[in-house]
């Protein structure tokens, strides 16, 4: 007691309040920080209440979330804080880290498009060459979208070119799931790194790297909270699209177990819950609330995102799996319909917990950018359907990849040796790459679900002393994957040095083959530099090491390199 009263550095403070936003709506999950403390908090799931113990009765806070100024204030701890954000629509692109890539007015190419009839897509620029002496770190977002392989497909399929915005490089190799290591027990992700021959460059090296997540156990899989949002408008009254989604909600719903719940909001003409919260035992009434679909009106998308999180907070499951699904050609046109205001939608809402799986559809009016923003912003992930057999994959073979994350904010740094690479490029991941120039700056990483496997392909220039030279280091580079657990905002964190020790192409896993196809037939569509002296011949012969004979996918993707050929093989492309 003596102690207590003679010394205030014992005291203690219960320092409460709330954050809200600009019209007195609380604002769940925002994080903060306490500089005496130099410490982390959030606030409350449903009120955005706080109660923190500090010793201190004169304190500072930052207060931050996504899609909102941060603001920093002085306090006292014995009065209540009424904290209010107001919400910044660039405050992300202030924030960003510096770029290592040499393009200049990145962040405004960015927010312009590519168009192809009336379809949108975000223009890309390529990763140019980086000096690590300079820019040794790199860093990337980790995700499992793999909608750009079948919309590719969808050209192809049609005869037609591919608009090189619609070819994302990396969503195509990760399309195949290649290189897929189990992970060790107790980890979540396994990751892997190997050095081989360029097949477009003799004298340059690939770096691939792979991270592994580990495969949840389907006996203890978590019950799921299903919203489905879908899109009944008019533009959907066309074969590849209500009929198609309907025939892909329908064979997902075949799978739905006693413990998951199905809702059903659509939007067309207005917007309405079709099913209300329904037991997964349920399927035939399900089923038939999705059969009686029909397309008319017009698109309030907008209202009909709103009305699905409402609905999936409602039957928010703390325990589980909780998503909202939006199946759309993306093309709204009542309310909000801009990228810029669907980022900032979206962004006020994935604080929630709720997740966003995006699924597309449809031709002509394809709406690929707005797909893109929704998923990023969403915490989720996004697919294209060209048919019904990427129905099937998406919400039946690969399930668990689609809709139960292992992991969110996943993203990695590589920090390369400048003593062992002169120079090096990021293949893919374009308009996505950031340099970690420091440990303050902060990359948004993406959702990993169950048992997904995401590679990344670099190319580098070995310095002139060689590979195999006893001067040089160990190590080519360090890999550093960060991650958080669902429902969890602790950082973990993954190191993974790159030895050097090439091999030889031929000599590894046939995959390897496959990745270095699949790049180089992105970048021939994608009319990059690189591939320039590369004939379709070349990439059909790197395909065939790599491709397993009993492996559909993988066949398929022979095919489409000779339809490529036939489309661009004159050397005259088609205009578009």
């Amino acid at each position: 007691m003596f102690l207590l009263l003679a010394s205030p550095a014992y005291s203690q403070y219960y320092l409460r309040g709330a954050v809200k936003d600009e019209q007195n709506k609380p604002l769940p999950g925002a994080k903060i920080f306490v500089q005496s403390l130099r410490n982390y908090f959030v606030a409350g799931a449903s009120s955005a209440d706080f109660g923190i113990v500090v010793r201190n009765l004169y304190d500072s806070l930052t207060v931050s979330l996504d899609g909102y100024e941060t603001q920093t204030l002085s306090v006292k701890a014995d009065q209540w804080q009424n904290i209010v954000l107001k919400i910044s629509t660039d405050i992300a692109n202030k924030n960003k880290p510096r770029l290592v890539s040499v393009t200049t007015d990145f962040n405004k190419v960015t927010q312009q498009h590519g168009f192809t009839s009336d379809e949108t897509y975000f223009q890309l620029v390529e990763n140019e060459w980086v000096f690590p002496i300079n820019f040794p770190n790199t860093g990337f977002s980790l995700n499992v979208n793999k909608a750009s392989y079948s919309n590719v497909r969808r050209f192809l399929n049609m005869g037609s070119p591919v608009p090189p915005d619609a070819v994302r490089t990396e969503e195509l190799v990760n399309y195949f799931n290649l290189f897929y290591q189990t992970p060790a027990p107790a980890q979540v992700f396994d990751v892997q790194s190997t050095l081989t021959n360029c097949p477009w460059n003799p004298e340059n090296k690939l770096l691939y790297v792979n991270v592994s997540a580990k495969k949840i156990d389907l006996d203890k899989v978590p019950p799921g909270n299903f919203v489905f949002l879908i899109d009944v408008s008019g533009s959907m009254d066309m074969p590849n699209r209500l009929p198609l989604l309907k025939a892909a909600f329908q064979l997902f719903v075949k799978n739905l177990r006693g413990i998951d719940t199905v809702s059903i909001v659509t939007y067309g003409g207005g917007v309405q819950i079709w099913l209300p919260p329904t037991a997964g035992a349920q399927k035939d009434t399900i089923l038939q609330s999705i059969e009686s679909l029909e397309a008319q009106g017009d698109t309030p998308g907008e209202s009909g995102i709103k009305l699905a999180y409402q609905l999936a907070r409602r039957t928010f499951n703390p325990a589980g799996n909780n998503r909202v699904i939006l199946a759309t050609d993306g093309d709204f046109n009542v309310g909000e319909t801009s990228e810029k205001a669907l980022d900032e939608l979206i962004s006020k809402q994935r604080q929630s917990g709720i997740y966003l799986t995006c699924l597309g559809v449809g031709m002509g009016n394809f709406k690929d950018s707005k797909l893109q923003t929704l998923a990023k912003k969403g915490n989720g992930n996004y697919a294209y359907l060209d048919n019904v057999n990427e129905a099937e994959r998406v919400l039946v073979k690969e399930l668990t990849q689609t809709l139960y994350a292992v992991a969110n904010g996943v993203y990695m740094n590589v920090h390369f040796n400048a003593s062992a690479v002169k120079q090096y490029r990021l293949i893919g991941f374009d308009n996505r790459k950031d340099a970690l120039l420091g440990k303050e700056n902060e990359l948004e990483g993406g959702e990993i679900g169950s048992g997904s496997c995401i590679n990344a392909i670099f190319e580098y220039k070995p310095m002139a002393n060689g590979m195999n030279s006893a001067a040089l280091p160990s190590a080519l580079a360090n890999l550093e994957l960060k991650y958080q657990l669902p429902n969890d905002t602790t950082v973990h964190k993954m190191n993974h040095p790159v030895l050097t020790k090439p091999v030889l192409l031929d000599s590894i896993h046939k995959d390897y083959s496959l990745a270095a196809a699949i790049t180089l037939f992105a970048l021939k569509l994608k009319g990059s530099a690189v591939a320039a002296t590369i004939s379709w011949d070349e990439i059909i012969g790197i395909a065939k090491k790599g491709v397993q004979p009993n492996d559909y996918l993988q066949q398929e993707f022979l095919t489409l390199i000779l339809k490529a050929q036939k489309i661009y093989g004159s050397g005259k492309r088609k205009r578009l």
